[in-house]
């Protein structure tokens, strides 16, 4: 697979390149059909953030059209729009007559501290409650400032996080690369594949125009990765249920990562619900998570389980620092990894700006979101093909590797305004009111995409399938 364009996408190939390697399929790069590339404007950054999207988003696509191709015998054709990928990077909902909420806590940021700059991750109840055990109760930004400036960076993230709380320090690229965190991101796997021997090939039944039909995918996924994940998935057919514990939000991103998805709660406390949960498992195909890596196991899933309640079961999964290294464990988001590992840094400084300057969008999230569905449909494919069972394991951190190599001494132009062009013409009707979407960005021949579910509230419908 390469990349066509007539536009000056320089990243376009090494990324594409490395999204090739990291899936490692049979016949490599003739395996996938060849992506166009239409459309112009790129996001503004020092990073090549629009070729991220579009490489990764292509990448998705392409192997929808592979796995199609088990039914055809031919690769459909893939066209990727780059304007619209960068806005697939961002929020894509327009709401009619109502209002999203805030996307950020109230003390949620970035902060000057007595030696450089921290932000604070306070979206999730629990993980405010963290940092202000350890920073005193205070409501908003401009009463927190004082008390965090008179913190060393370090010292404030070490307390954070021991308290349960997420936070990050500003890092420099050559100190996140000298880290022992960033050395050890740097020699893992954009994918790590874990094969886990040959169970029955799989009965589904491809359909051309709608390949997913009937594969059924368990989204235990949050903010914001393992959600567009699901999302795509959902695109091309897949039967998505989300399942989210008792009392969580995620807010403003709800309206947008729901999309195509059934939304419905348990408590893997409880007796009952985990025996529901595993009545799931046992009919699922797919298995989507976001757990720190000792997280799921603590609950009493750990690989072998899952191989005992379903051992067709494919699972793919994602964490913020890594698989390996000191920080393996760590709480983490698209912003915190952005501000540890240089790229906020490297803004700032590029920008000759006041404070950190992360990117336009959340980047990392997205990018690894798309990969997390492509990896899906290879392990799906290989199941169909050889029975063959897969893990497939993600994090932000080896993403934000991967688009660190993109460093550009000078920022793109902003992206032009948004046009009625840009807007799919169809109503969605959603748990709020009516809205309307950003045009999808990919096309793939003769695959017809589109959600059946509207965007819609959590903990809305039995977890059932």
């Amino acid at each position: 697979m390469t990349a066509m364009t007539d536009k000056p996408n320089p990243f376009i190939a090494p990324i594409t390149d490395a999204l090739n390697a990291a899936l490692d399929l049979p016949g490599g790069t003739n395996a996938l059909p060849d992506i166009k590339i239409t459309g112009k404007d790129a996001l503004p950054s020092f990073f090549a953030v629009t070729d991220l999207a579009t490489a990764s988003i292509g990448i998705a696509s392409a192997m929808i059209s592979r796995y199609r191709g088990l039914a055809t015998g031919d690769l459909a054709g893939v066209t990727i729009d780059q304007r619209l990928a960068s806005k697939w990077f961002d929020m894509t909902i327009r709401p009619m007559g109502w209002e999203l909420p805030p996307v950020w806590d109230a003390i949620a940021g970035d902060y000057q501290t007595a030696d450089g700059w921290i932000r604070l991750h306070t979206n999730a109840p629990h993980h405010r409650a963290a940092a202000l055990s350890v920073l005193g109760d205070y409501p908003d930004r401009q009463a927190l400032s004082p008390i965090v400036a008179n913190w060393k960076s370090d010292d404030l993230e070490t307390a954070i996080i021991a308290a349960g709380g997420c936070a990050a320090t500003m890092r420099s690229l050559g100190d996140w690369q000298s880290h022992p965190q960033g050395v050890a991101i740097a020699v893992e796997p954009l994918i790590g594949w874990q094969h886990h021997g040959i169970t029955a090939k799989s009965r589904h039944v491809i359909r051309p125009d709608r390949p997913l039909a009937g594969i059924r995918v368990l989204d235990l996924t949050r903010v914001l990765a393992g959600p567009v994940a699901g999302r795509f998935l959902a695109a091309y057919g897949a039967d998505v249920l989300r399942i989210d514990p008792p009392h969580w939000d995620e807010g403003a991103v709800i309206p947008e990562i729901t999309l195509g998805k059934r939304c419905a709660g348990l408590d893997l406390k409880s007796a009952e619900d985990r025996q529901t949960f595993e009545s799931l498992l046992a009919r699922a195909d797919i298995l989507l998570h976001g757990y720190r890596p000792d997280a799921l196991p603590g609950l009493g899933y750990d690989a072998d389980d899952l191989r005992r309640i379903n051992p067709g079961l494919i699972d793919v999964t994602l964490c913020a620092y890594g698989w390996t290294g000191p920080w393996a464990t760590r709480r983490g988001f698209d912003s915190l990894v952005q501000m540890s590992c240089g790229i906020a840094d490297f803004g700032m400084k590029q920008a000759n700006a006041a404070k950190p300057t992360p990117l336009p969008v959340q980047a990392l999230d997205h990018a690894t979101g798309y990969l997390m569905a492509a990896s899906t449909i290879h392990a799906l494919q290989l199941r169909s093909q050889t029975g063959q069972i897969t893990t497939a394991r993600h994090s932000l951190a080896r993403t934000a590797h991967l688009l660190c190599q993109t460093v550009q001494p000078t920022r793109t132009q902003p992206i032009a305004p948004e046009t009625e062009n840009d807007i799919a013409p169809h109503l969605e009707t959603t748990s709020w009111g009516k809205a309307r979407r950003v045009r999808f960005p990919a096309t793939i021949d003769g695959v017809a995409h589109g959600w059946d579910h509207p965007a819609g509230k959590l903990r809305t419908v039995d977890p059932v399938w």
